[in-house]
């Protein structure tokens, strides 16, 4: 918050923008803190705190839980130190150089191993669909980040690092990546966050279980397709584009 009334201070007296503080540096900043650290820290929270409490088991192991706290913390550091330096790979929602990603997919693999395990030695025989939402939000950004990583560093103490694809398919995969920020780390997850909480503030169960199935599958297959849509007037197939927009 304190970036965006920076960011916006910037907008309004151009003679904030100093040195490595110029509005192109911390404006990727201010997204990167919005969504990996507001988003983010709310999403291993919540998950946990829903997790035991739908499961009436305790998590399975907390030094490992620590561990995706603090390697999350650490992911987020090392990117706002790094883009402050200039090192970014300039993909939308994207920025962080290679170590880091490498650093946030070890920390999801663990927090999927946590979650798993837990949820198999629940005490409830049906999994609650806040957990599915959850689960869906946690492979679907390891599916992404793993693609994210393919990327050629200068050399392995090098910051820097370019993607192995190029043209129209590097911004293919950079949008396919972005949307998938989007549609598992901000939708899924709150959605998860929706399905346990506004009941247990309300007083009042699901309407619908069943609906709130359809809603699961119906969002996780429909909306993996709208990246393209991201891409309009590029030279990437029109058909392509259509099927992203459809989907939207």
């Amino acid at each position: 918050m304190i970036l965006g009334v920076y960011l916006a201070m910037e907008l309004l007296w151009p003679n904030f923008n100093i040195a490595f503080l110029t509005f192109g540096r911390l404006r990727p900043i201010h997204t990167t803190l919005t969504i990996y650290g507001f988003a983010g820290n709310l999403l291993f929270a919540t998950s946990y705190y829903i997790l035991q409490r739908t499961c009436q088991v305790r998590l399975v192991d907390n030094y490992l839980t620590n561990f995706t706290f603090w390697g999350w913390q650490l992911a987020i550091f090392l990117g706002v130190l790094t883009e402050l330096l200039g090192y970014t790979q300039a993909r939308e929602y994207g920025e962080f150089e290679w170590y880091i990603d490498i650093i946030i997919e070890i920390v999801l693999i663990i927090y999927l191993w946590v979650y798993l395990t837990t949820l198999q030695q629940r005490n409830q025989l049906n999994i609650y669909i806040a957990n599915w939402f959850f689960l869906a939000c946690i492979l679907g950004m390891i599916v992404s980040q793993t693609i994210e990583v393919f990327v050629i560093p200068i050399n392995f103490f090098s910051m820097k690092s370019y993607s192995i694809f190029s043209g129209v398919q590097d911004a293919m995969i950079q949008w396919w990546h972005a949307n998938n920020i989007i549609h598992y780390l901000l939708n899924m997850s709150f959605l998860g966050m929706m399905y346990y909480f506004l009941p247990k503030q309300s007083g009042r169960p699901i309407y619908s279980y069943r609906l709130s199935i359809i809603h699961f599958w119906s969002l996780l297959i429909l909306a993996v397709w709208t990246a393209p849509n991201h891409l309009y007037w590029t030279a990437l197939p029109d058909w392509t584009v259509t099927l992203g927009v459809t989907f939207s």
